[in-house]
């Protein structure tokens, strides 16, 4: 994660980003729908893709939103602006807390008490003072949900997060190969994962979200893993190409998709899984092992080995046929 260190003098200081910065206006979006993702962690043949990802890519429906919002208040405090979604190193949540819109919670995330945990952050830098508003105070008290149900404990301790354990960041920002002592604790879950966020008392109040086009996309809401085994990097480019999941490439998500395939235990894949033995890509060559090994008998897995074995190259490869 040093891309988080590279720019944490930004963080520390919005002068930074523009200089001419005087007042940061904080704005939350509700993404929430009307959807439980814990009850898919049951359905082991079924992929679980993350409530904000399952339909367009929200980075480009705020930032639409944010310019012409944006515009409107030069016109009112006669100011020039810059504005961000989630594309620059800003403390929203922090400044989301001073600006009364929630506060961060046990699992460091915001929380809202009008629209529970669903929100997305942006802001507007603006060269002009603005008066503060009263800022919001934690309600967390003795809740301890979040903390309890983390596959992976990654919530450390209240309001501190080990990222590295993060089922959020393993299937999303990290590149490459993960952990085994943590693939089966990942489950279904081939795009980020809801559970901090789904069990939080405060999502009672969560209202839906009135932007449809954060509503999921039927093809999305559960689908079933075997539909993306044979993706090809084009098919991947095609099928997300409108979707954040778009980002992290067809290699990435084909990785999380076999984990996946491994953890349901079913062998109706294994045909699928053999076929990525060869992908040109070494991370699924890695994971499509890993995920052979689940899936069939460990007798079997001798056959596969003196088949692939000795025409990989690759070190990382290897290991997942050697242990």
């Amino acid at each position: 994660m040093a891309w988080m260190e590279k720019r944490s003098n930004c963080r520390s200081n919005p002068n930074i980003l523009w200089d001419e910065a005087q007042s940061i206006i904080v704005l939350g979006i509700n993404y929430h729908f009307e959807c439980n993702s814990l009850e898919l962690l049951s359905e082991k043949n079924k992929g679980i893709i993350s409530v904000y990802s399952r339909n367009s890519d929200y980075h480009k429906i705020i930032k639409k939103k944010l310019k012409s919002l944006s515009f409107e208040i030069s016109k009112l405090l006669n100011c020039s602006f810059k504005y961000f979604v989630d594309t620059a190193p800003v403390m929203e949540k922090p400044i989301s807390m001073k600006g009364g819109i929630g506060w961060q919670g046990k699992h460091t995330n915001l929380v809202s008490k009008d629209f529970g945990s669903w929100l997305f952050l942006s802001s507007i830098f603006v060269d002009k003072k603005i008066n503060n508003t009263r800022p919001e105070i934690d309600h967390c008290g003795s809740c301890t949900n979040c903390i309890d149900i983390c596959p992976t404990n990654a919530i450390v301790e209240p309001y501190k997060l080990d990222a590295t354990k993060c089922i959020s960041y393993l299937t999303i920002e990290h590149k490459g190969i993960i952990d085994k002592n943590l693939r089966k604790l990942i489950g279904n879950r081939i795009y980020g994962c809801d559970d901090c966020l789904a069990v939080c008392p405060w999502n009672k109040f969560a209202k839906k979200s009135k932007e449809i086009s954060f509503y999921p996309r039927d093809d999305l809401i559960k689908p079933d893993l075997g539909d993306f085994l044979s993706l090809t990097d084009e098919d991947f480019r095609k099928k997300f190409s409108k979707s954040s999941i778009k980002r992290i490439g067809r290699d990435r998500f084909l990785r999380n998709v076999l984990i996946a395939v491994g953890n349901s235990k079913e062998k109706k894949y294994k045909k699928d899984i053999e076929a990525l033995l060869e992908d040109e890509s070494s991370t699924v060559r890695a994971m499509a092992v890993w995920s052979l090994k689940q899936v069939i008998d460990s007798n079997h897995i001798e056959n596969y080995k003196k088949k692939y074995f000795a025409l990989e190259k690759n070190k990382n490869v290897q290991e997942e046929w050697l242990n």
